[in-house]
């Protein structure tokens, strides 16, 4: 299995939303968006279990994070590694701020975008362990009359298929990014939000193909609504968050545009001609059950080794979480594997991991945990302005979890 931690075509939608709104090539670097300059030193956060990588020589892990700012353009990066028997480490480079020059908070808070389809495949599957929810079930079932469209029968489609986005539903986002600005300031509800995705075709039958969209999980958060009568977020705070400890992530309140804590700017490229946009503060209606989440690199990781390691699932929900088909849009080999809001892949070092990762604007998240329970969670703060940048990125997970 082999896959990309996020998925590229969104990358590449995104480049070209880009280069539209500019007027020109989204694939240059102005002079500002390259200028932080790498050598920040390894950092540790105030855990118990934190270790204080070696400043003076800096290891392969903060070797790849200088090279994300020096050579992809990132203005910053930060990133944790959670080795197996608990212990992390925390890592920063370049600069958290811009405008005043300001260090990247050491574990600071991001926006962790499609990462949230974890936590919302989760928590249906919890309801699936409780007998709430059945998998094979049309989601007519839950939300009658809602699925409709052309070539799309919410009668015809399961809630497996939405969480494994074999549904043939069109992406939402694919028309919410051909205006960057708008998508970060506008107000979108989810049935909005399911509208515009249902206002395209239906890209195949049911189960008939693959296709990443955001609008198969806005409609499994109104599954969850629908079946608990609890908003969402609060089913995937008190589910998931609390119960696991992770105390710097939360689901921001609608149209919360802020991120609490300290956190690292997060930038946009808009035009290649003109210093990057600062992005930080959105309105993050948009993602929804499909991308709202703010948290932290070491919190990610928490969530990674609980999920896999059977603290949030019931073996047999676990297994069907696990259960993946062919995914050759999920990155650029064109082999990727794809199960309930979870993808797997084979590191470079031989070791099986499974990952999800976000891409949200401003903030780009690679993270995965190995079967043996090593964990990684690399961030940057600003969309990468080519496939290479963002295979940069890749590679610095990789790194970190094969080191």
């Amino acid at each position: 299995m082999r896959t990309s931690p996020f998925t590229p075509r969104r990358v590449v939608t995104v480049l070209a939303a880009l280069a539209v709104l500019g007027g020109g090539t989204a694939l240059a670097v102005s002079e500002e968006f390259g200028a932080p300059a790498a050598g920040a030193t390894a950092a540790t956060h105030s855990t118990p279990d934190a270790v204080q990588p070696d400043a003076v020589q800096p290891d392969a892990v903060q070797q790849s994070l200088d090279a994300l700012v020096r050579d992809g353009g990132f203005p910053g990066a930060l990133a944790a590694v959670r080795d197996a028997d608990g212990q992390s480490r925390n890592y920063t480079a370049g600069v958290g701020d811009l405008a005043t020059g300001e260090e990247v908070p050491v574990d600071g808070r991001v926006r962790i975008a499609s990462n949230t389809k974890m936590f919302t495949a989760t928590v249906v599957l919890q309801l699936v362990a409780e007998g709430r929810v059945d998998l094979e079930a049309p989601i007519e079932t839950y939300l009658p009359g809602v699925v409709r469209g052309d070539g799309i029968d919410g009668r015809q489609i399961s809630v497996r298929q939405l969480l494994q986005h074999t549904s043939g539903i069109a992406d939402y986002d694919d028309k919410l990014a051909a205006d960057l600005i708008a998508l970060r300031d506008g107000h979108h509800e989810p049935l909005e939000l399911v509208e515009l995705g249902l206002s395209s075709p239906a890209l195949f039958a049911p189960g008939q193909g693959w296709s990443y969209s955001n609008t198969n999980y806005v409609l499994a958060g109104l599954l969850v609504e629908a079946v608990t009568g609890n908003p969402v977020g609060d089913e995937i705070t008190e589910r998931i968050i609390e119960p696991i400890g992770l105390e710097d992530t939360y689901w921001p309140a609608a149209d919360d545009r802020t991120i609490r804590g300290p956190h690292p700017h997060g930038y946009v490229t808009v035009d290649p001609n003109s210093p990057p946009v600062d992005f930080t503060e959105q309105n993050v209606t948009a993602g929804w059950a499909a991308g709202a989440l703010i948290g932290t690199p070491s919190d990610l990781n928490r969530f990674l080794v609980a999920l896999l390691g059977g603290d949030l699932l019931e073996p047999a929900e676990l297994a069907e979480m696990q259960r993946t088909v062919d995914a050759p849009e999920f990155d650029t080999t064109g082999k990727a594997r794809y199960g309930l809001g979870l993808a797997g892949f084979t590191l470079s070092c031989g070791e099986v991991a499974w990952t999800h990762g976000g891409t949200a604007l401003g903030y780009l998240t690679a993270d995965a945990v190995t079967e043996g329970g090593r964990a990684a969670t690399v961030a940057v703060t600003a969309l990468p302005t080519s496939l290479e940048a963002a295979e940069q990125l890749e590679a610095a997970l990789d790194t970190a979890l094969c080191r």
